[in-house]
């Protein structure tokens, strides 16, 4: 084996390896970036309850605004 055709071969597996890499880092990158967000749903808004509204759980529009800012 001639010395011109060992300096390819090495150059030959220096880019796979360096392609593996790059391939590596970029898929990396690529897991790590947040994703645009995909459209919500709209929710209707919580309407005024009746005064004989049975007691419990209601979305009332201060509900509404918490579940806006503990979204993740």
């Amino acid at each position: 084996m001639s010395e011109a055709e060992g300096s390819k071969e090495a150059l030959s597996r220096r880019r796979l390896f360096a392609g593996a890499g790059t391939a590596g880092a970029i898929a990396a990158v690529a897991a790590v970036m947040p994703r645009a967000p995909a459209e919500a749903p709209e929710r209707p808004q919580a309407e005024a309850a009746p005064a004989e509204a049975a007691p419990g759980y209601r979305a009332s529009a201060h509900v509404l605004r918490y579940y806006q800012t503990a979204r993740v």
